[in-house]
């Protein structure tokens, strides 16, 4: 691999770590460029997690040190993800990646909506995980997420911050702190079974992560210090850049340019 790609590995890695820790879609940015070096779609999802596992390693050690970490519930929550992400990464071990880009972009549009109706919900602290018990609609939910977590980590971020806000009733700052805990939990597992599943590139892997541990670290901080408000802002921007693209709209627009 030629110097200049390593330096763009780990400048992608450091964009996904950023927008990871604020929001989600990171691997929207990781996992074409993996592929773009010459990954099968399979192993380019399965080499993405161990950036993906070193960058919540990282947010998760930040976000506790600035005392947003709700660490019990977090681990409750993450119980059903975990269980739901190893179900999807063996599903994952035949990506069918056409079909699965319409559904997630279809869903980012229905996110999309969902943000920006009612933005208090999204704002204020309404009590979390009650009594540190789940709902059995709760372990459905978190379930569900892992295993879409586990079949493709791009936009898992997103969906667990609407599982985390509109169904636990944390607001978007400790939110994004359980977040970063639960990705971690139902990344490990699911990196299990790409390794069991020789889909795992270690040497661009663990370049990658130094990107994504970097952009982690940056961003843990500035969500904390910016707030609900600034956060939210990031994530409707990008919801609607990752639906776009996910849906083909910037496709269509350079081919409408050419004509």
């Amino acid at each position: 691999m030629a110097w200049y790609l390593y330096i763009a590995v780990i400048a992608a890695g450091f964009a996904a770590g950023f927008i990871n820790m604020l929001a989600g879609s990171g691997s929207l940015i990781t996992l074409p460029l993996l592929i773009f070096l010459g990954l099968p779609a399979n192993v380019a999802n399965g080499t993405n997690r161990v950036a993906i596992l070193l960058q919540n390693v990282v947010g998760t050690s930040s976000f506790r040190r600035q005392g947003v970490l709700d660490v019990r519930g977090g681990l409750m929550l993450a119980a059903p993800a975990v269980l739901g992400s190893v179900l999807g990464a063996q599903i994952a071990v035949n990506l069918n990646e056409e079909v699965m880009r319409t559904v997630i972009g279809a869903l980012m549009v229905v996110m999309m909506v969902v943000i920006l109706i009612r933005p208090k919900r999204w704002l204020e602290r309404r009590g979390e995980v009650e009594n540190h018990r789940l709902s059995w609609s709760q372990i459905l939910i978190f379930f569900a997420i892992g295993v879409y977590g586990g079949f493709i980590q791009a936009g898992v971020g997103i969906f667990l911050l609407a599982g985390l806000v509109l169904g636990a009733g944390y607001d978007l700052v400790r939110g994004n702190a359980v977040k970063v805990l639960i990705v971690l939990c139902l990344t490990g597992a699911a990196l299990i079974v790409f390794i069991l599943n020789d889909q795992v590139v270690w040497r661009i892997g663990l370049i990658l992560a130094v990107g994504n541990m970097l952009g982690a670290w940056v961003g843990a901080r500035v969500a904390v210090e910016r707030g609900a408000a600034f956060v939210r802002w990031v994530l409707i921007a990008v919801v609607a850049v990752s639906g776009a693209k996910l849906l083909g709209v910037f496709d269509l627009v350079g081919q409408l340019l050419q004509i």
